[in-house]
């Protein structure tokens, strides 16, 4: 991959349409992306403008009024809103930032080895992952990308060094009633290995809260599997329209459905939490014995009709109290009660309500 970080100037006019022969520019990954948040590219996040994102950039532009030329220009980057812009390479890459350069650093990360979100989200996976690949590389490990950062990913000028094996890794925090060996069984690992990955003494009690590493999750990575065009398109309709139902603010609703699953229905992780708002068997059957009082379907609007119920039945909980309802989602509405928020709770709301902004 020859990629200069110079590039965002030359791009400034225009995306190309097709790379000739297949070849990939980085820099169309944050096309890629920016086009799945709207439910119409459905493919693989690989850089390449073939037919199918051709197809999708000619689609938005007809429904925006744009001339449908399939080059990502200017006025189409611009209609794309937050993820349009700005390119990669024109600016310092910190925890917090959003947009089209972000989702092209996550790319590029994954290309080099390292499993981060592919969301176009600065959140903490990702910084921790660029952590990860700037220590492999040995330059300073600031989870920040600057231009050294960006030399390294951009013209691949890695320095020497013994051959590491990086194990990817899945945060977990425990829940009233977990057991190491029941999270140990769930997470496809043994008791030994779990206890010797945190340290952990399993002839001590294991105390709610804690936050263990867990071996990486079955999760769907979502620049390597295509997504079905249907469930693609319903997922953005099924949660406007539950939003709607429930009383969420829809940009909270996509907000955590981006976080969780990046509108991703085939995602199943490590802990069997399933599909586009990652909901656990047991929330999936109180929601629907306690909360609805009748069976919903296992597919994409299923899961955002009871994710979104669950969601409101937290607002209630909470008087409305949108921080303690969302850690209540991530950490159990009982914890919240008798605990306050945990500190990895707080970065998830944190991460959350920062992308309901953009949403």
């Amino acid at each position: 991959m020859r990629f200069r970080v110079v590039c965002a100037g030359a791009l400034a006019a225009g995306l190309a349409a097709a790379a000739p022969g297949g070849a990939t520019n980085p820099q169309h990954a944050g096309l890629q992306v920016a086009l799945r948040a709207q439910g119409l590219y459905l493919g693989p996040i690989d850089a390449i403008v073939g037919p199918r994102t051709l197809a999708a950039v000619r689609t938005f532009q007809r429904v925006h009024g744009l001339p449908a030329t399939g080059i990502a220009d200017v006025r189409t980057r611009r209609e794309l809103g937050p993820l349009g812009t700005p390119l990669f390479g024109s600016r310092t890459l910190a925890r917090g930032r959003f947009g089209w350069d972000v989702a092209v650093l996550q790319y590029l990360l994954d290309k080099h080895g390292v499993n981060v979100p592919l969301n176009a989200y600065m959140d903490r996976p990702t910084v921790k992952g660029l952590r990860r690949y700037q220590r492999l590389l040995h330059i300073k490990a600031d989870g920040i990308a600057g231009p050294a950062t960006f030399a390294a990913l951009g013209l691949q000028t890695r320095v020497p060094v013994r051959a590491v094996h990086v194990l990817k890794l899945h945060r977990y925090v425990v829940k009233p009633g977990d057991s190491l060996t029941a999270i140990a069984r769930r997470s496809h690992t043994t008791l030994a290995k779990l206890t010797k990955l945190n340290k952990l003494n399993p002839a001590h009690p294991l105390l709610i809260g804690t936050a263990l590493r867990l071996p990486a999750s079955v999760r769907t990575s979502a620049g390597s599997t295509a997504i079905s065009a249907s469930n693609a398109t319903e997922v953005r309709a099924s949660l406007d329209k539950w939003a709607s139902h429930y009383g969420i603010d829809p940009s909270l609703a996509r907000a955590l459905a981006w976080m969780e699953s990046g509108f991703n229905n085939s995602v199943v992780s490590s802990v069997g939490a399933r599909g586009v708002m990652q909901l656990l068997p047991s929330t999936w059957d109180y929601v629907e014995s306690v909360l609805i009082g009748h069976t919903v379907q296992h597919d994409a609007d299923g899961n955002v009709q009871v994710g979104l119920a669950y969601l409101h039945h937290l607002l209630g909980v909470f008087g409305g109290d949108e921080h303690l309802a969302l850690a209540g989602w991530y950490q159990g509405e009982r914890a919240v009660k008798a605990s306050g928020p945990y500190k990895v709770s707080k970065v998830f709301v944190a991460n959350v309500l920062a992308l309901r902004q953009r949403m």
